[in-house]
């Protein structure tokens, strides 16, 4: 019987603690209880708030404008959710919008829809000296990863300690793809929802910078072209080229092209989760390093399966939902799991590790050594270069955008190596992950 009597004296305890505390009850109470528990109706906020920052960042007025011209929309989309969260307006860690909506069906879906785009044909006839550049800057990226790694655990331990590596992994995803990349491997390697929230900030602190330099430079890219006595002729073809693929492959997508393209994501979703359940149980009964590369588990064979699928149908004539807006529905998809992801984050922590702009900063800086090097070598021009880096660290969200700086013309050049980063970001990412894992010694 005394166990029976146990929890009414225990809960009589509570209550007289309580009364005696009543501000530590309260808060305890706050702490446990947010505002909003439904998510259904989270979910509603979350959506209204997306739809809030877009809309705003289209300038409606001149401060908007200038407002972000300084402040990037992505980063509100991870910040504002994390006010939210750190306000007790809601809880994220406990909702069910990221785990298992947006990480578990969102994610995969946009992978496809971001790979099926990809058009392997056109890029190779953008010449090999982009590629040969574009190829550096994604070695840039990876050999900023170690180096930047090294360097820091010799000079400065303490800011590479611990799980640090695994931010860095999360990193490199959205430095080699996009940010569809860098939930992935945030996924893969359990990457804690703080760390994941500080390099997000190094991410958008260091990418936005690299890239306003770009933009500054691209006004003057003939003078720095000429001095450095680059060859543009394959330049003013790629804007014929270019100009003529748009003009006639463009078109308003029909209920039939947006049904088509639901279908095809979500579906290839579906196939991927009712193939990774036994494949990662095989995997882990039969094969003893599976678990040293993640094989043992489900979500894995979900990113590799769904990436894979857009991929193959990239080169079927399913590519052609392209042109009805396939990419721009996975990058809605994107933005809404990106919210997701900043529900969780602790704002309050975000600031507790500088030190992580170091390894930002010594990143980046390998990357664009590498770069330079590699145009030098072939004489590449600056949008080589530009394409390059942003190809890999803006991908396919904000290449566009510094290549259209060069010329209007050149922007869909920009999403094309954009998108190739989706395509290879995760696998190159996960790769890195290992080297990384055997270097913290974890």
């Amino acid at each position: 019987m005394a166990p029976a009597s146990t929890a009414p004296e225990a809960s009589a305890e509570a209550a007289a603690i309580d009364a005696m505390d009543p501000v530590g009850a309260v808060e305890a109470i706050d702490a446990a209880a947010p505002l909003i528990t439904n998510d259904i109706v989270v979910f509603g906020l979350i959506a209204a708030t997306l739809g809030a920052i877009f809309w705003l960042a289209s300038g409606p007025t001149p401060f908007w404008k200038k407002f972000f011209a300084w402040v990037p929309a992505l980063l509100l989309c991870y910040f504002v959710p994390a006010i939210y969260n750190t306000a007790g307006l809601i809880d994220g860690e406990s909702s069910a919008l990221y785990n298992p909506i947006a990480s578990r069906v969102l994610l995969p879906a946009a992978l496809v829809l971001l790979t099926l785009s990809i058009d392997l044909k056109g890029i190779l006839k953008l010449g090999p000296k982009l590629l040969f550049v574009f190829c550096a800057g994604t070695l840039g990226i990876v050999l900023g990863a170690i180096v930047s790694f090294q360097l820091l655990e010799w000079f400065w331990p303490a800011a590479v300690a611990g799980d640090t590596w695994k931010g860095m992994v999360a990193l490199a995803g959205s430095w080699i793809g996009g940010g569809a990349n860098m939930v992935a491997m945030r996924e893969i390697y359990g990457v804690d929802a703080t760390l994941f929230g500080q390099f997000a900030v190094v991410d958008v602190a260091i990418a936005s910078t690299w890239m306003a330099v770009l933009l500054f430079l691209a006004n003057r890219s003939q003078q720095i072209d000429a001095r450095a006595g680059a060859d543009t002729r394959a330049i003013d073809e790629m804007r014929a080229r270019v100009s003529a693929y748009e003009t006639a492959n463009a078109r308003v997508p029909t209920l039939t092209d947006l049904m088509v393209i639901v279908a095809v994501a979500f579906g290839l979703v579906g196939l991927a989760h009712a193939v990774a359940d036994p494949a990662s149980a095989w995997f882990k009964v039969n094969v003893t390093w599976a678990a040293q590369f993640s094989l043992d588990a489900p979500f894995v064979w979900v990113i590799v399966l769904s990436t894979f699928s857009g991929l193959l149908l990239s080169f079927t004539p399913v590519r052609r939902l392209e042109n009805a807006g396939a990419s721009k529905l996975g990058t809605v998809f994107l933005y809404f799991l990106i919210a997701c992801i900043g529900m969780q984050m602790d704002f309050l922590k975000l600031a507790n590790r500088p030190e992580l702009l170091a390894i930002g900063v010594l990143w980046m800086a390998v990357h664009v050594l590498v770069l330079w090097a590699a145009a030098r070598l072939v004489r590449a021009p600056l949008f080589y270069i530009a394409m390059g880096s942003q190809g890999n660290i803006g991908a396919a969200a904000s290449a566009p955008v510094v290549a259209a700086a060069f010329h209007p013309t050149l922007a869909p050049v920009g999403v094309l190596l954009g998108t190739v980063g989706y395509a290879t970001g995760t696998v190159i990412a996960y790769g890195l992950g290992q080297i990384l894992r055997v270097m913290a010694g974890a």
